[in-house]
């Protein structure tokens, strides 16, 4: 029997204090659990099925609705990852006798290897910003911390002021599972950051957002849309033909250093990844990008 709206909205709510309380999840994080779960128990409830009456069986029913709905495997995981992390919660809850997720697999997906630019196709990048307008010296700032940090745009938005420590070449950040790390500062970012200080200074900012590295024309800070937008413009302005976006830059920033020879321990410790397969990816990226130059330049390959 399905759940009553209310006892739905209760485990949510219990769910939710969860997720923050013993899994010290981040908000955004928080939020898209929540809208994994709440996708599965639209379909338990047009089952007419409770949390605590689901089997293997109907996650696989779920796993196929997800599918003809036309979301794609990727997704997929990541939905399905959110429904494991509410079975372990109703586990360690006793609200069920057993987690029906133990044995469900998740959609295969192809390996993807990002796109990744090149030092001289950021500063195209650079080049193509117009520095007579107000937010230009801001939007280089971005980008060259971007790609001399390794960013994720979460951390660059989020990024205070009292974070960065110029004088000593560095910046401290909070990533994933608030998780904080320490990541050198290139002279370049730092004489970037100095000309938007400039710019920032003369500023009006909203009371609450002073401490904020990077802020919009109304003195707040910016959010992750707002510095996707402005990357792909400045793309296009520079006539960069791949698709890219503010995580091309933090894979630019790990591709050059492998390729440059770092260790790739010390590429996850910037990066902040907690698993070394993760930071793997960009051994494929380098490889790829290898062959693509063997291709172009090889006399066999010449016609």
């Amino acid at each position: 029997m399905a759940y009553s709206d209310s006892e739905r909205t209760e485990l949510m709510k219990r769910y939710m204090r969860y997720l923050k309380l013993q899994c010290n999840h981040t908000p955004h994080t928080i939020y898209a659990y929540h809208d994994d779960v709440d996708k599965m128990m639209n379909f338990l409830r047009a089952e007419n099925l409770s949390p605590v009456d689901v089997t293997i069986d109907h996650l696989h029913t779920f796993t196929a609705s997800l599918h003809d709905m036309g979301i794609s495997a990727r997704s997929q995981c990541r939905i399905l990852s959110g429904v494991r992390s509410f079975y372990r919660f109703m586990t360690i809850e006793s609200l069920v006798k057993s987690d029906p997720t133990e044995l469900l697999e998740s959609p295969q997906i192809g390996s993807h290897l990002p796109d990744v630019l090149s030092a001289a196709e950021v500063d195209m990048l650079l080049s193509s910003i117009d520095l007579s307008k107000w937010e230009g010296q801001r939007n280089r700032a971005i980008i060259e911390v971007l790609f001399s940090c390794g960013l994720r745009v979460s951390e660059l938005v989020n990024l205070r002021l009292s974070n960065l420590f110029l004088d000593q070449e560095f910046l401290q950040v909070q990533g994933k599972g608030r998780k904080e790390r320490l990541v050198p500062l290139s002279r370049t970012a730092i004489k970037e950051l100095n000309y938007w200080f400039m710019d920032r200074n003369v500023m009006k900012i909203k009371e609450g957002e002073e401490d904020y590295v990077f802020l919009n024309r109304r003195g707040a800070h910016l959010t992750r849309t707002m510095i996707l937008i402005m990357i792909k413009r400045q793309a296009e302005a520079a006539g960069i033909q791949k698709t890219i976006s503010p995580h091309t830059l933090r894979h630019s920033f790990a591709t050059g250093l492998l390729e440059g020879g770092a260790d790739l321990r010390a590429i996850q410790a910037m990066l902040g990844h907690e698993s070394i397969s993760t930071t793997e990816i960009y051994t494929h990226v380098s490889t790829r990008t290898l062959r693509e130059e063997i291709e172009a330049h090889h006399p066999r390959n010449k016609v």
